[in-house]
């Protein structure tokens, strides 16, 4: 689904428009970015929680020339399914 999609979604659901939609969804996504480039955790109740988990450097290896490499450290963002979407998925 792309975000145009999910738009078009909520907005028929809600009986909002679409442009009104868009702007509420934006909002939101900008949001959670910023709160989780503080450092912050979002948790959604019954869907899940992002938050930032910090990789270590480590060594990997190139797969066109086998090539030891380092990767660098890095951030990355981690989801937890909640319980009502891990029971509505059935795992």
């Amino acid at each position: 689904m792309t975000k145009a999609e999910l738009i078009r979604k909520v907005a028929r659901k809600t009986g909002a428009s679409q442009a009104l939609t868009g702007r509420v969804l934006d909002s939101a996504f900008q949001e959670m970015q910023s709160l989780l480039l503080k450092g912050d955790s979002i948790a959604l109740t019954g869907f899940g929680s992002f938050s930032i988990s910090k990789r270590n450097s480590r060594r990997g290896y190139n797969p066109q020339t086998g090539r030891e490499m380092t990767i660098p450290a890095r951030r990355s963002v981690r989801f937890k399914t909640g319980k009502a979407l891990r029971e509505a998925l059935g795992s």
